[in-house]
């Protein structure tokens, strides 16, 4: 299928909007979990999404998008009630307590999905699908539910930007100005949540992660300053969706969740290398210049004293 077969086919059009509004959100809210050192939150709240999905379908017996999504982020506002709890209230920190309950919660959602796979209607259920994303089984209701989520996702943290910025360079700080620091730190979790929820449908619970932060680290490597790192992190995450999702679509039985984190891990490769100030060639370049300019002044300075 070429480019222009594409672009003509309604159906993909519109998978092609949500991965890419997908990828936007992702990389946006992303760089906030990444600057505050939580590139381990959205793993552990993708991953803890899967018992959710599977405890909606064991209520309603039914197949339905909606009620997973609801108990997938009931799942994860749970798992973020028990990190809370056992970072504040234990000698447990922070990276210990995300590992914890992300194991715990996957394994026991792997757990739920073989007793349903194993039953009389668990070939129809579809959960499967939710471990690595299948953009093929979304419609159209799915679509717009992940474009509204993501437009909402964007607002708010531009709205809240200074809030957030605040909290992830110096919450000591933000404390001391009367910012509510506990309020805010709950409040940016519900934002991964949400971002987790709608893109565990394209993208899976096992991937999700990485469109969260890959997008956010390739844009660390070509600026210092967070507003241009939240846009280009964003921009990277929409070229990711794009990306990923043409190639899906143009390759027959690619998976399209798989080369949406794919491609941004090409594109994280290609900041590495080539970021005008952090990148390696850069960095190379540098080095190499400075030993030969020291190289040159060694030999002025020797010629000064030979003559």
């Amino acid at each position: 299928m070429n480019i222009m077969d594409i672009i003509t086919d309604p159906n993909t059009r519109w998978i092609l909007l949500g991965t890419m509004f997908l990828g936007l959100s992702s990389g946006v809210i992303g760089s906030f979990a990444y600057l505050r050192k939580q590139s381990l939150l959205g793993d552990t709240l993708a991953h803890a999404a899967l018992p959710g999905i599977c405890v909606a379908f064991m209520l309603t017996g039914v197949k339905s998008t909606s009620y997973f999504l609801i108990g997938a982020a009931l799942a994860g506002l749970v798992a973020v009630f028990l990190i809370s709890v056992l970072t504040r209230y234990s000698k447990i920190k922070q990276d210990a307590a995300l590992g914890i309950v992300l194991s715990s919660f996957f394994g026991f959602g792997i757990v739920m999905l073989t007793q349903i796979q194993q039953s009389e209607y668990g070939n129809q259920s579809g959960l499967d699908t939710f471990l690595f994303g299948q953009t093929a089984s979304m419609v159209m209701s799915d679509v717009y539910m992940m474009m509204t989520v993501s437009f909402i996702l964007i607002f708010t943290c531009t709205v809240f930007f200074k809030e957030f910025k605040l909290l992830s360079f110096d919450p000591g700080f933000a404390k001391g100005m009367g910012l509510p620091v506990v309020f805010l730190d709950y409040f940016i979790m519900m934002l991964i949540v949400a971002a987790v929820v709608i893109g565990i449908q394209a993208v899976g619970v096992v991937l999700m992660a990485s469109l969260l932060i890959t997008p956010a680290v390739s844009a660390r490597y070509w600026t210092e300053r967070l507003h241009i790192m939240v846009i280009l992190s964003g921009i990277f995450g929409m070229l990711s969706g794009v990306s990923g999702t043409l190639i899906s679509t143009s390759v027959n039985d690619l998976p399209t969740g798989p080369l949406i984190v794919l491609s941004a891990t090409v594109w994280f490769f290609f900041s590495m290398l080539f970021a005008p100030k952090r990148g390696v060639l850069s960095s190379i370049w540098r080095r190499v210049s400075t030993k030969k300019k020291y190289s040159l002044e060694q030999d002025r300075r020797k010629g000064s004293h030979s003559s």
